[in-house]
């Protein structure tokens, strides 16, 4: 009787640990689910060809262990300059957003935003990404875990009445988005509105502003072909602007994660996926031009000596800029020289 009922306690404390190793295996691969968070309507390019495929690439290369929940269009409440917030304080777990829609929180990014700065997204956004790590991944962005930094493509204006010279912009309310293009529009002779992108849609149709600046890509979801006819770029190597984004993390629910999860986080991370995001959101430029072009739109291209005259008009910006960031002792000159250095060197090898 004893051997049996020994056997019988065997087996069952045998059963009993396997239930638990099961049970204890399972609650360490169990799936992590993370809330990603932004302002754009989910149609809109950067959402339909950035985010989505980079979270169904982590999706994949977790083998299903990670769960990323997409809420588009504020759906989790607040406003766009809120976003950055929301990922620090783990109201949500991931945002994408403008740095520079929370002024003087994250100077240094400014620097791509100064006019004719940029040369193209990809290369830019790899400069961006390089400046990131040495001068503000400890500083400016220490209470967030940044996945990856990027710009769009080339600014330009679209507007009611065409601008043709520097002098069709004097007086004229023009959408920005962040506090250097505020700043240089200003300089420029217009009369400024800053506004989150989401809300050009309605700030046009009801007169608020006669004009805006944004890339071609966002043009469509915004309907701006709809409700302006002109469109003005700018010829020449360099852009009028363009404008910082970042997709941040909760530090703490990152850093909560095991190895594993954190490693395939971290393969999706980087310079090369600021240079992914970059360029394939200016890709979406060409498509979302020939939509203005198919309604008969006034496509507006300035010519060399025309930029320059605008070169001229913006370099107060630059340089009221450096001096403002010297005084903060962030040293100015060198961010521009170094963010120039970098720009040059990934245009020099695409």
């Amino acid at each position: 009787m004893k051997p049996a009922f020994f056997k019988s306690l065997v087996v069952a404390a045998s059963i009993a640990s396997a239930g638990w190793l099961a049970t204890t295996t399972t609650t360490l691969a169990q799936e992590v689910t993370l809330r990603l968070h932004q302002f754009l309507p989910p149609q809109a390019n950067v959402p339909k060809l950035v985010l989505d495929p980079w979270a169904d690439k982590v999706e994949a290369e977790s083998g299903g262990r990670i769960k990323i929940e997409r809420y588009p269009a504020m759906q989790l409440g607040g406003t766009p300059p809120q976003l950055i917030d929301q990922a620090q304080d783990g109201t949500v777990d991931i945002v994408w957003t403008l740095p520079g829609s929370t002024p003087g929180r994250f100077p240094s990014t400014e620097v791509f935003e100064l006019p004719f700065m940029m040369t193209n997204a990809e290369a830019t956004s790899r400069a961006y990404w390089d400046l990131f790590e040495s001068r503000m991944k400890d500083t400016e962005f220490k209470d967030v875990h940044v996945i990856g930094v990027w710009v769009h493509g080339p600014g330009m204006l679209h507007s009611k009445t065409p601008i043709e010279k520097l002098e069709d912009l004097t007086g004229m309310k023009v959408r920005a988005p962040t506090r250097i293009i505020n700043t240089l529009l200003g300089t420029l002779g217009a009369t400024p509105v800053g506004m989150p992108v989401p809300q050009i849609t309605e700030a046009l149709s009801k007169g608020v502003i006669d004009a805006c600046v944004i890339p071609w890509e966002v043009t469509p979801a915004l309907k701006v072909p709809e409700l302006v006819e002109n469109h003005t770029e700018f010829g020449g190597d360099h852009a009028l602007y363009t404008t910082t984004f970042v997709l941040a993390m909760n530090k703490a629910k990152y850093d909560s994660l095991p190895d594993d999860l954190k490693k395939v986080l971290d393969d999706n991370s980087g310079q090369e996926f600021a240079a992914f995001a970059g360029r394939t959101q200016a890709g979406a430029d060409g498509p979302s031009r020939q939509i203005a072009v198919d309604r008969g739109n006034n496509i507006i291209t300035l010519d060399e000596a025309e930029v320059a005259r605008w070169q001229e008009a913006a370099q107060p910006v630059i340089d009221n800029w450096v001096a403002e960031m010297d005084g903060k002792g962030l040293d100015g000159k060198g961010l521009l020289e170094e963010a120039r250095a970098l720009i040059e060197k990934y245009t020099a090898a695409q």
